[in-house]
């Protein structure tokens, strides 16, 4: 894969933690005391499915989803500590995150759930079918790879992971306020179609506390689940982004990108979207639903 797409995606991951960074955080609710790293909406009744955000968005970001799917499922829609206004938790944001959906899981007495999850949510997805294989019945994992660092040097040793983390979190906490509203803007453009879905993601970064939006990217980029990824029982739906990036590379070069990071998990089925951008959900809705119509049958 020539190397100027590659770094393209790389600097979009990061961008992505840059735009996000952009203002202090807006107070909210607070998180039920079983689960501080998340708060969590319920909606319909029946199988339980858990769908998790990406990094400062809200949970509202799968209303759609929840009207497609819960009539005859029970949605439970996460919204992570720190993000879109939910107050921030000391210590490490992802493990906690893992830690606690496994023990929300345990405490509901859920049978196998499906779980969702978008970019962040779909790398912590990965990461709870991995560390609690048990758990996890379908997972569905939409726009994210399991070392995103790797994405640019798929031979990255793990210093090399955290020293090119390292450099992100020091270019991010260098940036004044108007350089990050800027690289936002630009960043969410490439990532969404509609100026509405734009300004609601948008909407949902000033309310993220950027400590809580740096560190959270940097230990996601500073991971590799590739070879992790071989201890998920869970089927697994990966549902992808390209078009975004065509001026780098073709579709078939995507598709070999997502499959070569994902070879080592069982079960797995790899789709690209041809429509949307990173933001699937939101970008082509029908389509992503199909696919996971299909894959839960």
């Amino acid at each position: 894969m020539q190397r100027s797409l590659t770094e393209r995606i790389a600097t979009i991951a990061a961008s992505l933690a840059l735009a996000y960074a952009a203002a202090p955080a807006v107070a909210a609710g607070t998180a039920a005391a079983a689960h501080p790293a998340f708060k969590v909406e319920v909606t319909g009744k029946g199988e339980p499915v858990i769908l998790i955000p990406g990094l400062a968005s809200s949970g509202e970001v799968w209303n759609g989803t929840v009207a497609h799917y819960c009539g005859s499922r029970q949605c439970h829609v996460v919204t992570l500590a720190g993000f879109a206004g939910v107050p921030a938790i000391e210590g490490p944001l992802l493990p906690a995150v893992e830690q606690q959906l496994s023990d929300y899981i345990a405490a509901n007495k859920f049978d196998h759930p499906i779980v969702i999850g978008h970019s962040l949510g779909g790398f912590l997805g990965m990461k709870l079918a991995v560390d609690h294989p048990d758990q996890v019945g379908r997972l569905v994992i939409v726009d994210t790879l399991p070392a995103l660092a790797a994405i640019q040097m798929p031979s990255i040793t793990g210093a090399q992971m955290k020293e090119m983390a390292a450099g992100m979190r020091a270019r991010m906490e260098s940036m004044d306020a108007e350089a990050k509203r800027s690289n936002q803007m630009k960043t969410l453009h490439a990532m969404i179609t509609k100026q509405e879905d734009i300004d609601r993601a948008a909407g949902w970064g000033k309310q993220s506390d950027p400590a809580t939006v740096t560190n959270a990217m940097v230990e996601m980029m500073s991971e590799d689940l590739r070879p992790e990824v071989s201890r998920i029982k869970a089927p697994t739906l990966v549902l992808g982004s390209w078009i975004a990036y065509k001026d780098y590379g073709t579709k078939p070069m995507f598709e070999q990108l997502y499959k070569t990071q994902y070879q080592q998990l069982p079960n797995v089925k790899v789709e690209l979207a041809d429509n949307a951008r990173h933001f699937i959900m939101y970008d082509d809705p029908a389509w992503m639903y199909d696919r996971i119509d299909n894959f839960l049958k």
